[in-house]
């Protein structure tokens, strides 16, 4: 296994095991420079976003690294206040605009709208099924959101692009979407470095010679998880690459499978009503409950903060 290392996709497209993030990298230098580097040391794949206000400074990154657009997999996502079908058909064709390509190799909701969704990915299947994209796919959708939204589906999703991690490694969604077919690519793999202080990631790196972070990347590679960590940092960008020459054995898996605390690095909840919904319409209620729960928890505590700090006006 190496760099060009690929999954194939439910509809036959290939996709490489590791790509580029791009999320934060400023538009500009920065993002211009990390994309270059990327490409010229090995990375096929770039992951971008309408979200992340930077499209432009990638296609200039892709242009200057010599690299052709054929052998480079470019994913975008339309953002939350585009969706919608007509708003969809306008935001997919500003991101090749923008991107400066005619064709999107993978084109994902950035994060689930409820029914608006719905209609945003009647859109995305018009456009693939005219050849404008590869693959398309969600992010950031849960089991109660899948279980949801795939019989309103004439096409399977190809790709969910969730927060995975240490802390988050979601045993019940990846075999869910394994059943399905949908390949499950990883945001946040390090845990915005955090994951990197781990005690028990830190004597896996020791023990196989590596960084922690080439751990963590190559724990989730060996799960079948595609990766796309991100760094403004020429040095951190190539030694993010280097986890195709080691192998982590079975008791390494064990550890790191065990650091699940199925804790996000950032709260994000549905409407109360679209939970209720999930919960009639969903066969496997199971995975609304939990949701529900916390849901209601997090928004009571936040009316409770909002209310004591009123009083202390």
């Amino acid at each position: 296994m190496n760099k060009s290392a690929t999954v194939v996709l439910n509809n036959g497209v290939k996709m490489p095991l590791l790509g580029f993030g791009v999320f934060k990298l400023k538009e500009g230098t920065e993002v211009i420079d990390a994309v270059k580097t990327a490409l010229r040391n090995g990375y096929r794949s770039i992951d971008t976003a309408y979200a992340y206000h930077n499209e432009a400074g990638v296609a200039k990154g892709i242009k200057e690294s010599g690299i052709s657009r054929e052998d480079i997999f470019i994913t975008s996502k339309v953002g939350n206040n585009q969706q919608g079908y007509k708003g969809t058909i306008n935001a997919f064709h500003q991101s090749l605009k923008e991107l400066k390509t005619d064709y999107l190799d993978l084109y994902l909701i950035h994060w689930p709208q409820e029914d608006l969704s719905i209609e945003t990915w009647k859109a995305m299947e018009d456009l693939y099924e005219k050849g404008l994209i590869r693959a398309i796919g969600v992010s950031n959708y849960w089991i109660h959101h899948l279980e949801y939204f795939l019989p309103r589906c004439n096409i399977i999703p190809a790709v969910n692009q969730v927060e995975f991690h240490p802390h988050l490694s979601h045993p019940e969604l990846l075999k869910y979407c394994e059943d399905r077919k949908i390949q499950v690519e990883s945001w946040s793999p390090l845990m915005q470095g955090e994951a990197l202080a781990i005690p028990e990631i830190q004597a896996i790196a020791i023990k196989t010679k590596k960084t922690p972070a080439q751990v963590i990347l190559r724990w989730l590679v060996q799960k079948g998880v595609v990766v796309i960590p991100r760094s403004a940092t020429r040095e951190r960008i190539i030694s993010n690459s280097q986890l195709f020459d080691f192998h982590l054995d079975n008791e390494d898996i064990r550890i790191l499978d065990s650091l699940n605390r199925n804790k996000s690095m950032r709260p994000y909840f549905d409407k109360f009503m679209f939970l209720i919904r999930t919960l009639i319409y969903n066969k496997q209620k199971k995975h609304v409950w939990p949701v529900l729960a916390k849901a209601t928890a997090y928004k009571a505590n936040q009316k409770i903060k909002t209310y004591l700090g009123a009083l202390n006006l």
